[in-house]
C-alpha cells in the first residue's frame, strides 16, 4: 500500500502543479484571441493591423519570457537544497533583467520598427494601425515582464493556482477594456485595432500591480525581502541567471519564430490555404496547452528533487509526468482524428477551407503526439539545469531539419502546402528522440556520480 499512496501523492502533486499552469496558459492565449476577434469586428484593415503587429511581438514575448522563466530551475534547486536565504537575490536580478529588456525592446522598436513594417508593404493604414498597437503594447512592456520574474517565484514554491487566480482575473478585465477601446463604449475613444493594444497595455499594469502586492504582502513570499532587501549587482549571479535563461529564450525563440517563416512559405498557396492553416494551427496551438503545462511543471519539481539530491524521485517524475501526458496526448489525438470536420467548422463554413483544415489537421495529430514526448522532456532537462541540450534539439528541429526538408517536398516533391505540416512532423519526431536520449544519458551520468 506505501507504493500505492507514494504514486497518489506524486501524481496529486504534479496536477497540482500543473493543471493551474494549464489554465493560465490557456487564460494568456484567450487575451490574444479576444486582442484579433474583436479588432476583426471592428474591420478587416484593424484585424490585419493587430495581426502584423502580434507576429511581430509574438517571438519577441516568448523568447524573453524564456529567459526570466530560467530562474525557475535556479529557484528550484535551492528550494530543494533548503537554501531559501538564496532565492531572493536571485529573483531580485530577474526583476532587474527584465528592466533592461524592456528598456532595449522599447529603443529598438522606436529605431527600426517603422523600417520594418515600410519592408513589409503594407497598406498605408494597416502599417499605422501595427505600429500604433505595437507602441500601446510597449506602454505594458516593463510592467509585463517584471511580473514575469515575480510569477517565476510564485510557481516555483508550488503557488501555481494563485498565478493562475491573477491571470483569470485580468482576462474579463482584457476584454472590458477591449470593447471599450475598439469600439469606443463607456466614454473611451473608438481606437479600433488600436484600442487593443491600449486595453493589453493597462492589463499589463493591472496584473504588475497585483503580483507586487502578493509578492511584497503575503507571509509565504515576503520572508524573501524582494522589495525590501537593497538590490546589489552580483555579476556571479547575473551570469547563473543568463546561463541558464538565454539557451531557454533562444529554445522557444527558434520555436516560436519558425511558424512565422512558415506561414510566409504557405502564403503563396492563396488566401484558402492560408485561412487553413491558421484554423488548423491555431487549434494546434490550443492542445500544445497541455505539454507545455506539464513541462513547466515538471521543471519545478524535478528541480526541486535535484537540488535535493533526491535523484530516484526526480526519475520517477520524469517518468511519471511522461506518462501522464502521453496518456493524454493519444486521448486527444483520437478525440481530433474523430472529430475533424467539427472542429474545422468551429473555423469556418466555406466547405473548401473545411476540406484543407481536415486535411491539415491530419498532420496535427502526429504533431501533437510527437509534442507530448518533446515537450515534457525539455522541462525535465530544465529541471536538471540542462538548457543547452533543449536549445539544440530546437535549432535542429526546426531549422535543420524541419525548414530546408520543408521547401525540399514543397519545391522538388510536390507535396504542396502540406509539405511544411509533414516536414514540422518529422523534424519534432528527431526532436523528441534525441531529448530521450539525452534525458536517459544524463540520469544515468547523475546516477553513476551519486554513488
Amino acid at each position: 500500500m506505501l507504493v500505492d499512496e507514494t504514486f497518489k501523492q506524486r501524481l496529486r502533486r504534479l496536477f497540482s502543479v500543473m493543471i493551474p499552469i494549464l489554465i493560465t496558459q490557456t487564460a494568456i492565449m484567450a487575451m490574444n484571441f479576444f486582442d484579433s476577434s474583436m479588432s476583426g469586428h471592428a474591420g478587416a484593415v484593424d484585424l490585419a493591423g493587430t495581426s502584423i503587429g502580434g507576429n511581430i511581438w509574438m517571438p519577441v514575448f516568448v523568447a524573453t519570457n524564456g529567459v526570466l522563466l530560467g530562474s525557475m530551475p535556479i529557484v528550484a534547486h535551492l528550494l530543494g537544497a533548503d537554501q531559501r536565504q538564496n532565492i531572493g537575490k536571485v529573483i531580485r536580478h530577474t526583476l532587474f533583467l527584465a528592466l533592461c529588456f524592456s528598456v532595449a525592446i522599447i529603443i529598438i522598436g522606436v529605431l527600426f520598427l517603422d523600417t520594418l513594417l515600410t519592408h513589409l508593404q503594407l497598406e498605408p493604414q494597416v502599417h499605422y494601425i501595427a505600429k500604433m498597437y505595437m507602441a500601446a503594447i510597449a506602454v505594458g512592456i516593463v510592467p509585463f515582464f517584471m511580473s514575469t520574474s515575480m510569477r517565476a517565484l510564485i510557481d516555483t514554491l508550488g503557488h501555481t493556482g494563485i498565478t493562475m487566480k491573477i491571470y483569470l482575473l485580468a482576462l474579463p478585465v482584457n476584454a472590458f477594456l477591449n470593447y471599450c477601446f475598439i469600439f469606443g463604449k463607456f466614454g473611451m475613444p473608438a481606437l479600433g485595432g488600436i484600442g487593443a493594444g491600449v486595453a493589453t497595455g493597462i492589463t499589463y499594469w493591472l496584473e504588475f500591480f497585483i503580483f507586487i502586492w502578493i509578492v511584497h504582502k503575503l507571509p509565504t513570499f515576503a520572508g524573501f525581502r524582494i522589495f525590501k532587501d537593497r538590490f546589489r549587482l552580483d555579476f556571479k549571479q547575473l551570469r547563473e541567471n543568463l546561463s541558464i535563461g538565454v539557451p531557454i529564450g533562444l529554445a522557444m525563440f527558434m520555436e516560436a519564430s519558425i511558424f512565422g517563416v512558415v506561414a510566409l512559405f504557405i502564403a503563396k498557396f492563396g488566401t484558402i490555404i492560408i485561412a487553413a492553416h491558421q484554423a488548423a494551427l491555431g487549434f494546434t496551438s490550443l492542445l500544445y496547452m497541455v505539454p507545455l503545462s506539464f513541462s513547466m511543471a515538471l521543471t519545478i519539481l524535478v528541480g526541486v528533487e535535484v537540488g535535493a539530491h533526491r535523484l530516484d524521485e526526480a526519475q520517477k517524475y520524469s517518468r511519471l509526468g511522461i506518462a501522464v501526458n502521453m496518456a493524454i496526448a493519444v486521448f486527444l489525438t483520437v478525440l481530433v482524428y474523430i472529430n475533424r470536420p467539427y472542429i474545422a467548422m468551429l473555423y469556418t463554413t466555406d466547405p473548401v477551407i473545411i476540406q484543407k483544415v481536415v486535411e491539415f489537421l491530419f498532420y496535427a495529430i502526429f504533431f501533437q503526439l510527437f509534442d507530448a514526448t518533446a515537450a515534457p522532456i525539455q522541462g525535465i532537462l530544465r529541471g536538471y539545469k540542462d538548457v543547452k541540450a533543449t536549445f539544440y534539439s530546437g535549432f535542429f528541429a526546426y531549422w535543420v531539419v524541419c525548414l530546408p526538408l520543408g521547401c525540399f517536398l514543397d519545391f522538388v516533391m510536390g507535396h504542396g502546402p502540406v509539405a511544411y505540416w509533414q516536414s514540422l512532423d518529422i523534424g519534432l519526431f528527431f526532436s523528441a528522440v534525441f531529448l530521450t536520449l539525452r534525458m536517459l544519458w544524463l540520469q544515468r551520468k547523475l546516477a553513476r556520480e551519486q554513488v
